[in-house]
């Protein structure tokens, strides 16, 4: 099954308001309704936002995805910044998608860096945070390559959402982080249940096992980059955390979707300097 087209792509209606999801905006707000029109069709959204008068801003995924309004802040934003107090912080934000959580974050913290290994969510997180009135660096950056320099990933903390479980080697991106980040991290990710993680790979000698999942490449702003992904046991997650230098892993959560099982949990190591 592919992935819908750019001409496939559902628009909220734009002569509807939505309540919920209410935000400031500014330079939407100044945007006549047909400009707003215009803006919309310019770029491939996937999901959207509403200004203060309800008017969304930018577009739904398809039936049955991403068709209400975000928040702004997402709870979870809310809850790593009670965590670890963004004020002073330097975020990096793995995965920008279409900026919404990059807007929240640029709100509380004090300098944001965001990356994504796809060029179209780069460009929509820039135009969506430059209508928001808001200025992360932003970066296409697959965190995977190698190839590729990573210098400008180094942060004191890290928010993650929604990416792990799209990785081939999750393991080794685990193990970068605690290299990355100096203070701590928020992980929002599916896992694989003891009884589904039945392959195993090999990372610098250890051993572990995951679940293989089958993602849509590229071409699908919803999948991993690679043909498969590979989803690891929660213990393995705690484990490889703990053993890249973060102190502490505290779960907050794990609840069921549709996919699989999912956690969310919070990520500490002792203070390091940059």
């Amino acid at each position: 099954m592919h992935a819908p087209s750019v001409r496939s792509l559902r628009r909220p209606r734009l002569r509807a308001r939505y309540d919920e999801g209410r935000t400031a905006a500014p330079f939407v707000e100044r945007l006549t309704a047909e400009d707003l029109v215009r803006l919309n069709e310019l770029l491939p959204w996937r999901c959207f936002t509403v200004d203060r008068e309800g008017r969304p801003f930018g577009g739904m995924a398809w039936r049955g995805k991403r068709v209400a309004p975000e928040s702004v802040p997402d709870r979870r934003i809310e809850l790593f910044h009670k965590r670890f107090d963004l004020s002073d912080k330097h975020v990096l934000e793995i995965g920008s998608f279409e900026g919404i959580h990059t807007i929240a974050l640029c709100r509380l913290a004090a300098r944001v860096t965001a990356v994504d290994a796809r060029i179209e969510n780069v460009v929509k997180t820039i135009v969506r945070c430059a209508f928001f009135d808001e200025r992360p660096r932003v970066i296409v950056h697959d965190i995977e390559d190698e190839t590729r320099s990573g210098e400008f990933l180094y942060a004191d903390v890290c928010h993650n959402i929604g990416v792990l479980y799209h990785l081939a080697d999750p393991v080794t991106h685990l193990r970068h982080l605690g290299t990355w980040i100096s203070r701590g991290l928020m992980l929002d990710t599916h896992y694989a249940r003891d009884e589904d993680a039945v392959e195993t790979y090999d990372v610098n000698g250890e051993r572990f096992r995951f679940r293989r999942y089958s993602e849509r490449g590229r071409r699908d702003v919803f999948s991993g980059m690679q043909s498969t992904s590979k989803w690891l046991r929660l213990d393995d997650i705690e484990t490889v955390l703990k053993g890249s230098g973060f102190d502490t892993v505290e779960i907050v959560e794990t609840r069921e979707e549709r996919n699989g099982p999912r956690v969310l949990l919070f990520a500490e190591t002792g203070f390091r300097a940059e």
